[in-house]
């Protein structure tokens, strides 16, 4: 069984026959957190977006206790080994970088461009093809980008997760448009309601939904909640 959870925020575990990853697991401090780490299942990777506090989380933490592999692009992934990460368990020894595939258990991640700020690498995403080629993209935090296009040319994008917070990232709009330009079948919107600056709810993204990719079908997740991930059940987008 291949399996999402949303833990709020950014925060993700995805779960296949092979491999648990953690991508951006901000629980501590996270008021929308709806457990700890130590209850989600024993990671093989844990992926982060880009250095700020509220996206790596508890990710030193995380894999000190369990062994696990970090994947985060050059800079960064030295950040976290000054933090202390084992060398060792940092993909590559040094991380990677934007454009590069690495393959984790059977998954096989490409790691894209984000357009955000942080003090170290650069912010980026990641493109998650599981096992039986389901494939799953996590922006990470971003603005629209025209290359988001080339994205949804080269991979078949069954699950988008955006960003729809707005003030820090996309706002409603800029994501429902950013599903057109992916032409992903389904979405997940995420980094909306943690803290009051920003967006509260997923109701103007349904909105927006409807006029620019009508046919991309939203899962409305809350904190918690799990997504089983089938081919055979995903609605086809004609965006």
């Amino acid at each position: 069984m291949q399996e999402l959870q949303w833990n709020g925020h950014a925060n993700f575990q995805l779960k296949t026959p092979s491999a648990t990853i953690l991508i951006d697991p901000f629980f501590e401090g996270n008021p929308s957190a709806a457990s700890t780490w130590q209850r989600a299942s024993k990671p093989d990777a844990v992926f982060v977006t880009h250095d700020h506090g509220d996206h790596t989380g508890s990710a030193v933490e995380i894999c000190k206790a369990t062994g696990a592999m970090l994947g985060a692009i050059v800079g960064t992934a030295q950040k976290f080994v000054e933090a202390g990460v084992p060398q060792e368990q940092v993909i590559n020894g040094s991380g990677f970088n934007i454009g590069g595939t690495i393959v984790v258990e059977g998954v096989s991640v490409t790691m894209t461009q984000a357009y955000h700020s942080t003090e170290s690498g650069a912010p980026v995403g990641y493109i998650f093809r599981l096992d039986d080629g389901y494939t799953v993209y996590h922006a990470g935090d971003t603005g629209i980008f025209s290359g988001m296009e080339l994205w949804g040319r080269l991979y078949d994008i069954d699950l988008a997760l955006l960003p729809i917070g707005g003030v820090y990232t996309m706002d409603a709009k800029q994501a429902a448009l950013a599903c057109r330009l992916l032409k992903c079948k389904s979405v997940v919107p995420m980094h909306w309601g943690t803290f009051p600056v920003l967006e509260q709810n997923t109701k103007d993204f349904a909105y927006q939904l409807q006029n620019y990719a009508p046919n991309c079908r939203l899962y409305d997740l809350k904190p918690g909640d799990s997504l089983k991930l089938e081919n055979t059940t995903a609605a086809t987008c004609k965006c």
